[in-house]
């Protein structure tokens, strides 16, 4: 998704932290401790004008631990981000993050 960003110049704009909910996330301290805020979370549109982080919940939090109110964020519609999921290699990469993701929550 990060090359699809890329390649067609979505914008980064900022987001303000409180919008988003921690939710059910569990934090890796190590890894918030390391975390680069600088760098734009990625937030889909999951229904009309609602957004859920997709890439940078511990960049998320670290902000909120800072009291930081804003991040750089890329914005991404329905129409960009349900394309990933049409394709095999789509479909086997949003597979392959997400149970990256689970394995490390495993690990700790």
């Amino acid at each position: 998704m990060a090359e699809y960003i890329r390649n067609n110049s979505i914008p980064c704009e900022e987001i303000l932290v409180k919008d988003f909910s921690r939710g059910s996330s569990k934090f890796k301290e190590s890894h918030l401790a390391i975390v680069d805020i600088t760098k734009p979370v990625i937030v889909a549109e999951i229904s009309p004008g609602r957004y859920n982080v997709i890439d940078g919940n511990h960049r998320m939090e670290q902000a909120r631990r800072l009291g930081i109110e804003k991040l750089p964020a890329y914005k991404i519609n329905p129409e960009q981000h349900l394309q990933f999921l049409t394709t095999e290699q789509g479909y086997l990469a949003y597979i392959e993050y997400w149970n990256s993701k689970l394995k490390e929550i495993n690990h700790h």
